[in-house]
């Protein structure tokens, strides 16, 4: 199953795409094996027109996927192991490539949020889109080992 993250805003040099690139790179080599991979990051622009452009964009940048999952405070939480086992069974029903959506400041428009098969949440408290990402792509890392039975995650 291919993963796309499909966010709003372009992601500067630095810290979070350091990161963001090494996790990755962890969790295509650990998710091949398990049928999980590549990670695809598809950045669009924040727009003048607010959520409802952006929405479009970022519709536009899932269009093939299932499922589509919107990151939002007012999802689920998962714990990490919950989170492997959703990512298991989207992957063992054979969906092609899941997609998440990260929004811009103001989150994701109500209409497209509704559109989701999935809101998760990291909780009540709001993150920075640029660390949802770096959150987003270790917790893809962590459940790819959680599936491959390796010790990385630990309780």
């Amino acid at each position: 199953m291919k993963v796309r993250i499909a966010a709003v805003g372009r992601l500067r040099p630095g810290p979070e795409a350091d990161l963001i690139a090494d996790y990755a790179t962890r969790f295509e080599r650990t998710g091949r094996p398990l049928g999980l991979g590549p990670l695809d990051i598809r950045e669009v622009e924040a727009k003048k027109g607010g959520m409802a452009a952006e929405a479009e964009l970022l519709r536009r940048a899932s269009a093939e996927c299932r499922p589509l999952v919107a990151m939002d405070e007012r999802g689920k939480t998962l714990t990490s192991p919950d989170f492997a086992e959703q990512i298991g069974k989207w992957r063992d029903a054979g969906h092609a490539n899941a997609c998440f959506l990260i929004g811009g400041a103001d989150g994701i428009a109500e209409e497209l949020r509704a559109q989701a098969d999935f809101k998760l949440s990291f909780g009540k408290m709001v993150w920075p889109h640029m660390l949802a990402r770096v959150m987003l792509v270790e917790q893809l890392y962590r459940a790819a080992s959680i599936l491959a039975g390796s010790p990385y995650h630990r309780h």
